[in-house]
């Protein structure tokens, strides 16, 4: 199966090993990975910053450089729903609106590309821990992405996945939102991270790394015992 990577601006600038990872584990389900790289953003931050216009035009061009009838698929619930969800706004009256309409079908949120169309949830990956997963907003409301991922970390041999009380609840990332009202995101994690500590964790494991940063910089600030990771990075994790 053809798969097109499609690689968000926070995973191409701080966690290219998660984008790598992600082709190491389609590569093993025997997909060939394509990577174009005239590729750069889907417009989400101009877009919730109400630069709509620049938005458009950054949007234009993810239209281009994905056209074609193959799958794409982003290790990100967030850029995936914002594609699927907004892309309507900005095309509402362009010609451009067709096109978003066929990448919404060939968009896929990586877990949710390994679960829905591979119909894989055991990769073969072995991680030792315990661990809890949090429920990224642009996966949860916008991709409706929740068994999925919790399937596939069932799978993995020697990981312990237990649930915290706040999983459903936002992180307090939300982009510039962390900046404008700091105390409040701030604060947002603090209840995340707590609820997890909660659970004798050692790790939080989400489909976003936007949101694992922003929780990382609190856990790191305050020193407490557990890290944040990507699930690509926890499904390629123990073959070869």
């Amino acid at each position: 199966m053809n798969v097109h990577l499609f690689i968000p601006c926070f995973v191409d600038q701080l966690y290219p090993h998660t984008a790598m990872n992600m082709v190491k584990v389609l590569e093993k389900l025997n997909c060939t990975v394509h990577y174009n790289p005239n590729q750069t953003c889907c417009g989400q931050p101009a877009f919730n910053a109400g630069y709509w216009n620049e938005a458009s035009s950054v949007a234009k061009k993810f239209l281009n450089d994905f056209d074609g009838e193959e799958y794409i698929v982003a290790p990100s619930g967030s850029c995936t729903g914002f594609v699927r969800n907004f892309y309507e706004r900005l095309f509402e009256n362009a010609h451009d609106n067709k096109a978003h309409k066929k990448i919404q079908k060939r968009l896929y949120e990586f877990t949710e590309f390994l679960v829905d169309v591979l119909k894989v949830t055991d990769v073969g990956a072995h991680f030792d821990g315990k661990a809890t997963y949090h429920d990224a907003c642009g996966a949860l409301r916008e991709c409706g992405i929740k068994k999925g991922p919790r399937a596939l970390l069932e799978k993995v041999k020697g990981l312990e996945l237990v649930e915290m009380k706040e999983c459903e609840t936002c992180c307090g990332f939300g982009g510039t939102f962390a900046v404008k009202y700091e105390p409040i995101s701030i604060g947002m994690a603090q209840t995340k991270v707590s609820s997890a500590l909660e659970t004798g964790a050692e790790y939080i494991i989400s489909t976003d790394v936007s949101c694992l940063m922003h929780l990382q910089g609190y856990i790191d600030y305050h020193h407490h015992p557990i890290k944040t990771l990507h699930i690509a990075d926890v499904l390629a994790n123990g073959w070869e």
